[in-house]
């Protein structure tokens, strides 16, 4: 096998080093030269957040009290929960994992966080080891902090967190979060890592009857995986309207990073604007639609139209999700207000959740503005 200059995210194609999307990512390479380190260090700043659901299988709390605000997104109410729950009852299984959950997702950026979710899913790991939640929230914890972690530390965790997946997926087969990031994590790293493309087409093949969505979205990475940009974008066109959140993250997550390939250096500018149209009648009151239409509008040279865009998208929800100030910056430059380039990318830098990669140039592109 070839030594891989590039690396790929969980939705398994290129993206750009600078634009950041939550979803989650391992490392795909077979050496490491300047050109796959840089490739690394841009797939690592994709890596994980919950993952999206089928709604028939997309609870992953039985109780509930406690899924309701795992879907909602409700970390500090779930955190609350939890531990009310814990207090009454330190043998809780899912309350412990859901305070592990809560302690991960409420500020990713937080490193105290990050370590009491991961000490709170050991915990539930040991006190509870027949559990499925308790090694899903131990893999969803470890995701986020091998984003924190040095590139060579994080590639070494590689088979830590694919054990999680597996033990997850054997103690609960119907998992979808279990079967999907399972999934997403052999097409992703390399072979000699433990990447297989057939055992992602078995994880496919064992639910295509039973779970056909669940089935249908893994093919689509699949598809991806293999470069067949039209057999994805077909795959998630088929894809069943969803009210799960999970789902509909799922299916944002694809398509914006779909949208990217042709973006990429205007590679296809017209079908990227159609991926983001399609998704934005769908959810209007999300940033990650708008937010593309905004680079899309600068890629052809049109400034104000980008500027409008942007400046929307950050009243919508996920909106810290996307480098938007960075990207402000760029287009209030391109439009020759260097005034509000500068406020722009400052706003970026200062910015404690921003990508580092997207801080890296907006701290280059200021510098060069001073």
């Amino acid at each position: 096998m070839p030594c891989f200059g590039n690396l790929k995210p969980a939705v398994l194609f290129p993206v750009s080093s600078t634009d950041h999307f939550k979803s989650q990512a391992i490392m795909k390479t077979q050496c490491v030269s300047a050109r796959s380190t840089r490739s690394i260090a841009a797939a690592m700043t994709a890596l994980a957040i919950l993952a999206p659901m089928d709604t028939a299988q997309a609870a992953v709390f039985k109780d509930a009290q406690l899924e309701p605000l795992r879907d909602a997104g409700k970390y500090a109410e779930l955190e609350q929960k939890a531990q009310a729950r814990l207090k009454a009852n330190a043998g809780d299984a899912e309350a412990s994992a859901a305070l592990s959950l809560a302690l991960t997702f409420l500020d990713a950026s937080d490193e105290k966080r990050l370590d009491a979710g991961a000490k709170q899913a050991k915990q539930c790991t040991e006190r509870h080891p027949m559990v499925a939640v308790c090694h899903l929230a131990e893999a969803q914890n470890l995701s986020m902090q091998m984003l924190n972690m040095g590139m060579f530390k994080a590639m070494r965790m590689v088979g830590t967190l694919k054990a999680s997946w597996v033990r997850t997926l054997e103690l609960d087969p119907g998992s979808f979060v279990a079967r999907v990031e399972l999934a997403k994590l052999y097409l992703t790293v390399p072979g000699m890592m433990g990447g297989s493309v057939s055992k992602a087409k078995e994880l496919e093949a064992g639910v295509r009857a039973s779970q056909p969505e669940t089935a249908r979205i893994i093919r689509a990475y699949i598809a991806g995986e293999a470069k067949r940009w039209g057999e994805m974008e077909g795959e998630l066109a088929a894809l069943k309207p969803s009210k799960d959140s999970a789902m509909r993250e799922e299916i944002r997550g694809a398509t914006m990073q779909l949208a990217q390939v042709f973006l990429t250096d205007g590679k296809d500018l017209a079908k990227a604007r159609s991926l983001y149209e399609t998704l934005l009648r769908s959810e209007p009151d999300h940033a990650g639609a708008v937010y593309g239409l905004g680079r899309v509008h600068s890629s052809m040279g049109q400034p104000d139209q980008a500027i409008r865009n942007l400046e929307h998208a950050k009243t919508l929800i996920g909106a810290d999700d996307y480098p938007i100030d960075h990207r402000l910056g760029d287009a209030y430059l391109a439009k020759g207000d260097k005034a509000q380039a500068k406020a722009a990318y400052a706003r970026y830098i200062a910015n404690k959740r921003a990508n580092p990669a997207n801080a890296e140039e907006a701290r280059a592109s200021l510098a060069k503005l001073r």
